[in-house]
């Protein structure tokens, strides 16, 4: 029953974010989280002191956006096979966007940022927490994304297909361990195109025809085989050939039919080639931290959500997207400046 107790240990704090009564997720978070939790949260906040360090970034959030509430598509949990106990958290934050936040533009509107949200429990209390939001995605909504376009397509990535991310039904352990294996061989395959090539890596055993691939916005949502391999995966690995991606570098659990991983930092790799999302290559390694949700459907793969820190990978590289992105909308508050003086 550990499994089953950490998923709504987690549902019920996640609870409280959807009514929107974060001064109740807080208290709740005072009593799940261990006092000397890890808590790792994507760039520019990196780690964090103690929760207090996380609702203080969370209020200036609800600055921003005053009806904010959280939306999950994904719960999942189990243990890996190394025994350590994790749930995996996919969804979004919503609301409307009426001030600035971390200089995002407000839009006036309804925004969604994606997060990606693990944490490992130890006798039922949260000890360490890995966490993205997908930041880049406001500042598209905004109109204020000052970097490369994406090559997949941005949108509002959808939920399951089968609508069942969020089950409390009971593990079932053969399902759950075939999902796993499936995934770990298919990353493990991922490896092999350094030395064989693209069919080294045996995609058709492991996607199906029909899979959709969720990325991170600045990479953005392909859809099968041909459109994984052409928006993501061929610029991905021609500018980051030497890319170490082996699952041990991370956790890996599953949950009946999902899979969910993560790592800080889970990849490896050298920018060299044509550069990658526009980045000029330099030759600096670099790591890079994914954390990811697939779903198997029979025998293979039909949907996968991934997000990147790509933000943290702009900075181990020396570009400042912040500073870019105050620079890329001057004009736009240059204006509103003006308006107010008329």
């Amino acid at each position: 029953m550990t499994q089953q107790n950490n998923k709504q240990a987690i549902l019920n704090y996640t609870r409280s974010m959807y009514m929107g009564n974060f001064a109740q997720a807080q208290l709740m978070a005072d009593d799940l989280f261990a006092q000397d939790s890890t808590l790792q949260l994507c760039f520019p906040f990196e780690t964090l002191d103690d929760i207090a360090h996380l609702f203080g970034i969370y209020d200036t959030l609800l600055n921003a956006i005053p009806d904010l509430e959280r939306r999950d598509t994904i719960v999942m949990s189990n243990a890996t096979d190394r025994g350590h106990e994790w749930v995996g958290c996919c969804g979004y934050y919503t609301g409307v966007m009426v001030r600035d936040w971390l200089d995002i533009p407000a839009t006036g509107r309804m925004v969604s940022m994606r997060f990606h949200e693990f944490y490992r429990f130890v006798d039922g209390h949260i000890v360490e927490m890995q966490a993205i939001w997908d930041i880049p995605e406001l500042m598209l909504q905004a109109n204020a994304w000052p970097l490369a376009p994406s090559l997949g397509r941005e949108w509002h990535v959808p939920g399951p297909a089968t609508q069942d991310g969020i089950s409390t039904q009971p593990l079932n352990p053969e399902l759950s361990a075939k999902a796993a294996r499936i995934v770990t061989d298919m990353c493990t395959d991922l490896g092999n195109h350094a030395t064989g090539g693209p069919k080294a890596m045996q995609l058709p055993k492991y996607w199906h025809e029909r899979c959709s691939w969720y990325g991170p916005s600045g990479i953005g949502t392909a859809r099968g085989l041909h459109g994984f391999r052409h928006w993501h995966q061929i610029p991905f690995l021609n500018a980051l050939p030497d890319r170490d991606g082996n699952p041990e570098h991370g956790h890996m659990f599953a949950d009946n039919n999902y899979v969910g991983y993560t790592a800080w930092p889970g990849m490896f790799m050298t920018v060299s080639d044509d550069g990658w999302l526009g980045i000029v290559p330099n030759g600096k390694r670099i790591s890079m931290r994914s954390l990811d949700f697939w779903r198997v459907e029979g025998e293979k793969i039909r949907e996968n959500w991934v997000l990147i820190d790509l933000l943290s990978v702009y900075d181990q590289l020396g570009l400042d997207v912040f500073a870019r992105l105050r620079e890329f909308n001057k004009a736009r508050h240059y204006v509103q400046h003006m308006e107010l003086e008329l």
